[in-house]
């Protein structure tokens, strides 16, 4: 039989519409090989028997293949690979288009560069070479206090001014620290004594008596100032009472105390001469929570971690060299690394989520810890002598080391805090302070 025209009328038997009818009704459609080549093209012939069929096509191509005629458009053509397409070309967006490589989401995170050299360095001429020193602090109001042999002098680090606050008249200064919001500065001497100052004013406010040998350290909380000293005992001092004398903890520690640290929550730690760390719940707590002794030397570098405050870093002398994280709550160490020298400081950065360290014998170098893994990123190296005192400017991006080589160093190691974080902690914790003589 002769194959029939398209517009060809036909009229068909019963049986030949009955079978049609069954095969419009199937869910399969087999084309027969004459109609392979007009599915594979997509072409449709423009003629007014096919216009219903063409008007859908052309609102189906608009639909799903974009606004493109389908006519125009080779669906199962496997000639060209498909072109690209940008985001928002079409309705439907291109997948590919989402992971292109320009996009500013997958590009990696430009590593922090930590320069290799001091920002400022100040002569120190009298800094006492004391590995149980704490030499230097650095107020919320940006003045550094510096020990030099029985004087205290401070600098300004906003106007670079320097002026002298106090000389004793016996014996030298041992350590230093200023309150929370960086009005008042509280000095240790090598007689025991514990002297409150007045930073602005430059005068002296309480004298506090009671230890039975050098004072060692010193940590504030609000209006509470412990002191810990060589007679091996921690004393709590409430400044607003004439009997300032409020608490002494004894037993704890059989050497020297060296090192002390408050958190936000008012938990205290002390680290001795005697190789441990105690943790206390409070300023009023008669018995350490935990004994830390993983250490095999003195522990004078102690911090607690700002924003994660049961976390205590510690750091120990020649003999052991090494930085440890211990969560304070369960006194179970979270992570040691060896520092390679004596540690003498430690500072956190929330910006960074990091921690630095001073160090002493043999390398007298700064270190740049990763948190919580204690990666070390870089060393800062410049001091000739060991690194007695570290401290931390109030948007915690400078770090000031003190040295045996009779120098400050100024250091830009981290990103600034903001100011307004900087109120938030300091807001609420001023001590009332009271002139007694």
């Amino acid at each position: 039989m002769a194959l029939l025209e398209a517009n060809t009328p036909m009229a068909l038997p019963m049986d030949d519409v009955k079978a049609d009818a069954d095969l419009c009704m199937s869910d399969r459609l087999i084309p027969s090989r004459g109609t392979c080549g007009q599915v594979g093209q997509m072409k449709m012939e423009r003629d007014e028997n096919w216009a219903p069929r063409n008007e859908y096509h052309e609102v189906l191509s608009q639909n799903v293949l974009g606004r493109e005629s389908l006519a125009n458009v080779k669906v199962l053509s496997y000639k060209h690979k498909p072109q690209r397409q940008e985001v928002g070309q079409n309705d439907l967006r291109v997948v590919y288009s989402c992971n292109r490589d320009g996009n500013p989401k997958t590009r990696p995170k430009a590593a922090r560069v930590v320069p290799q050299s001091a920002l400022k360095v100040l002569d120190a001429p009298g800094l006492m070479d004391d590995f149980y020193s704490h030499p230097v602090d650095w107020s919320a109001h940006n003045m550094v206090a510096v020990a030099l042999s029985e004087m205290v002098f401070l600098f300004d680090a906003s106007s670079g001014r320097t002026e002298k606050l106090l000389s004793l008249p016996a014996g030298s200064v041992t350590t230093l620290r200023w309150t929370s919001e960086g009005t008042h500065l509280s000095v240790g001497t090598s007689l025991g004594e514990v002297q409150i100052w007045d930073g602005s004013a430059q005068r002296q406010l309480r004298n506090l008596r009671g230890h039975g040998g050098r004072a060692g350290a010193l940590a504030w909380h609000e209006h509470m100032l412990s002191s810990g000293a060589a007679d091996a005992e921690v004393h709590h001092h409430d400044v607003r009472s004439r009997e300032h004398l409020v608490g002494r903890l004894t037993g704890a520690h059989a050497d020297l105390v060296c090192g002390l640290d408050y958190n936000a929550n008012g938990a205290l730690a002390s680290g001795g001469n005697d190789n441990s760390v105690c943790v206390w719940e409070s300023a009023t707590a008669r018995m350490p929570l935990h004994t830390l002794t993983e250490h095999r030397a003195a522990v004078r570098a102690l911090r607690w971690c700002p924003w994660q405050r049961n976390v205590l870093a510690t750091g120990g002398g020649s003999s052991d060299r090494k930085v440890c994280l211990w969560n304070a709550s369960s006194g179970r160490l979270l992570m040691s690394a060896d520092a390679e020298s004596q540690v003498t400081g430690v500072a956190w950065a929330p910006q960074e989520r990091e921690l630095v360290t001073a160090h002493g014998y043999s390398r007298n170098q700064l270190s740049v810890w990763k948190y919580p893994s204690l990666t070390k990123s870089t060393d800062l190296e410049g001091h000739s002598g060991r690194i007695l005192g570290l401290a931390q400017s109030p948007d915690g991006s400078l770090i000031c080391s003190a040295s045996a080589d009779e120098t400050l160093r100024f250091w830009k190691v981290f990103t600034p805090e903001a100011a307004a974080k900087r109120t938030e902690k300091r807001s609420g914790l001023n001590p009332i302070l009271r002139t007694i003589r």
